[in-house]
């Protein structure tokens, strides 16, 4: 019997590999603002950020949501994230 392969995605703060079950994802809706994707579900360019306080402040530091995605988040999806970072 096959095992079930389990999809990675690398974090933007860390940069490390890890389940894509465990990540919190971030999207670049059509019109060009970013929104914190609960659900991993909506349509648009996606990024990963970990669980992690630290890995948030990192990304947020070093720019990479506007390398990767072009948009710096607005205070409201960084809130968002920062409250998701804070759940165990």
């Amino acid at each position: 019997m096959k095992t079930k392969k389990i999809p990675m995605r690398m974090c933007l703060g860390c940069q490390e590999m890890k389940p894509k079950k465990e990540l919190l994802r971030i999207v670049k809706v059509q019109d060009d603002v970013l929104e914190f994707d609960e659900t991993s579900k909506k349509n648009g360019r996606g990024a990963y950020l970990c669980k992690d306080q630290a890995c948030l402040e990192k990304a947020v530091k070093q720019r990479k949501f506007q390398k990767i995605l072009g948009l710096d988040p607005s205070e409201e999806v960084l809130g968002k994230l920062g409250k998701q970072c804070d759940l165990p």
